[in-house]
């Protein structure tokens, strides 16, 4: 990695100018394959990895689980039968620039196009990092203003792209509007900042958003690399303000798609006050086929996490059903039969047993 002086290298808007986006800046820091080469000169999704994140690419392994949510491939351009644009369905349920409203009591607000990295993963690849702008005026007060007249919602999601590329005040001010709606209890933030740029998270972020509890931020971590004295400082400092943080994590091949990475992921995530929330199964958006595992994998991974370790360390495995059906659990078969009078059920170690119901004449 190229010598940076430390004020700049902890400064998250120098990461953020400073992000490589074409060949020659990743040729600077190692050897790209064919592949990457050739992804690199027509990139079929928007490019753009911080410094921070690229420093943690192990330059001689192609292979690299960091390197492989960073770099495109040739890959992705690659005609996908079952690839679609928008794999879950979020512009039909859009009733208003912006704002997907797929489930009764809660909505997703996207307030920026614009990510410290893209991930060669994201299911929100046709629109993300193309045109790098924060949400409009006028759309940001037609989505408030749906939430405003529907007293359904009482959880607001804010996302992206990343919400914590905006500046502190353009943060706050979306924030505050949502808080003022009287029957809104919860909002949340989605983003990957800690994991690919944790200089964002800075004191001054963490006092401003102290000041909307109840708030809930989900991050991504994928890797047990990601965790980094870096990363673990800006959750410490998230978790500190009394902001819990939830971690989603995409099951992608050649990354993660091993129960033993998952086991040591979940262990670290914990340890750093991160409670794993879900295991995503890849979407299926258009470009990333090749990141697709057998939804099986998923339920390995769960059948040798429960039981097999603590509760909270225990995500939920889902799939985001294409089309817009929403999260679907999906999780090993515990439940053997049942009768009018009892079930039968097994455990993790694969004992047999049986509950007597109760009778309830």
């Amino acid at each position: 990695m190229i010598q940076v002086p430390d004020q700049n290298w902890y400064d998250w808007r120098w990461q953020f100018a400073n992000r490589l986006r074409t060949e020659a800046d990743f040729a600077q820091l190692m050897d790209l394959t064919d592949s990457e080469k050739a992804a690199l000169q027509n990139p079929s999704f928007a490019v753009a990895v911080t410094p921070y994140f690229a420093s943690l690419i192990t330059k001689d392994n192609p292979n690299c689980p960091i390197r492989r949510q960073a770099i495109p491939l040739l890959e992705e351009s690659i005609p996908d039968v079952h690839g679609l644009a928008d794999p879950l369905a979020e512009d039909a349920m859009s009733p208003v620039n912006n704002l997907v409203h797929r489930y009764p009591d809660r909505v997703l607000l996207i307030v920026t196009e614009t990510c410290h990295m893209y991930c060669r993963h994201c299911t929100r690849r046709r629109r993300v990092g193309f045109i790098e702008k924060p949400i409009s005026k006028t759309d940001l007060e037609n989505a408030l203003g749906y939430i405003r007249q529907n007293h359904q919602i009482r959880d607001v999601l804010i996302s992206g792209g990343d919400p914590l590329t905006l500046s502190d005040q353009s943060l706050e001010q979306i924030i505050r509007a949502i808080r003022e709606i009287p029957h809104v209890e919860i909002l949340r933030i989605g983003t990957r900042a800690p994991v690919t740029n944790p200089f964002r998270v800075t004191a001054k972020l963490v006092r401003m958003l102290r000041k909307y509890h109840p708030l809930w931020i989900n991050v991504q971590f994928n890797h047990p690399l990601e965790i980094t004295p870096d990363a673990t400082k800006a959750c410490a400092m998230l978790v500190d303000a009394g902001i819990p943080l939830g971690n989603q994590t995409v099951l992608l091949r050649g990354v993660n798609d091993s129960v033993a990475v998952q086991k040591e992921l979940v262990h670290k995530l914990v340890q750093i006050r991160v409670r794993p929330y879900y295991l995503y199964q890849c979407d299926l958006a258009a470009g990333i086929g090749h990141f697709r595992t057998p939804v099986s994998l998923g339920m390995e991974v769960m059948e040798q996490l429960l039981g097999h370790t603590s509760g909270f360390a225990i995500p939920t495995f889902v799939v985001d059903a294409p089309g817009g059906g929403g999260k679907i659990p999906v999780l090993p078969q515990y439940l053997i039969c049942q009768t009018p009078d009892k079930i039968v059920m097994r455990n993790y170690e694969g004992k047999v047993f049986t509950y007597p119901k109760p009778n309830l004449k």
